[in-house]
């Protein structure tokens, strides 16, 4: 099986705002964007985060998708749409210092996201029918699916770059899965 992970392009965020699960615009020419991208047309499967800005990639190349919540980026409750620099320190603080635990009220820690995440990831790798599948997330959901993979410590997971509108390619064999290209 070959899965193509690729994040959604650059959104729309000059004022440095928190998002995840919220609805981030992306940026005005993103239609440009999308041109610069290659995607492949034989998928045997098509699955998108329900984020506005992955469907519209989904809806540009007219390609027949599925929807999953488990794709969605991670929920930063009460801090959505908040300039970072706006976010309290008390609460800001403990979470720089332990992201993998802490979480922002209202949200979700990371290793709830991951629990999330890996319940899609687990259940799609099962699969029998699939020899290609194309996955349009977003940065920690892809974070998450290498880190599975790769098995390193999940608090080295923002030391793997994922860039707006590039694809990770995983490769899995009899339950055997690795990483064979990044960023392409």
């Amino acid at each position: 099986m070959e899965i193509h992970l690729i994040r959604h392009t650059a959104v729309d965020n000059p004022e440095n705002l928190c998002y995840g699960f919220a609805e981030m615009p992306l940026r005005k020419d993103f239609t440009e964007d999308f041109k610069t991208l290659d995607i492949d047309k034989d998928y045997d499967v098509i699955i998108s985060s329900p984020s506005q800005r992955c469907r519209l990639l989904a809806d540009f190349f007219k390609l027949d998708y599925q929807i999953d919540e488990r794709l969605r980026e991670m929920n930063f409750g009460s801090w959505e749409m908040k300039k970072w620099t706006d976010i309290p320190e008390e609460e800001i603080n403990p979470w720089y210092q332990d992201f993998v635990i802490v979480k922002a009220s209202g949200g979700e820690s990371l290793l709830e996201m991951q629990n999330r995440v890996l319940s899609f990831w687990n259940e799609f790798i099962q699969r029998k029918d699939l020899e290609k599948a194309l996955i349009v997330t977003h940065a920690g959901v892809i974070r998450l699916i290498l880190q599975a993979v790769l098995q390193f410590p999940l608090e080295n997971m923002f030391a793997v770059q994922i860039d707006y509108g590039k694809k990770m390619i995983i490769n899995g064999n009899d339950g055997i899965f690795s990483v064979k290209k990044m960023n392409v």
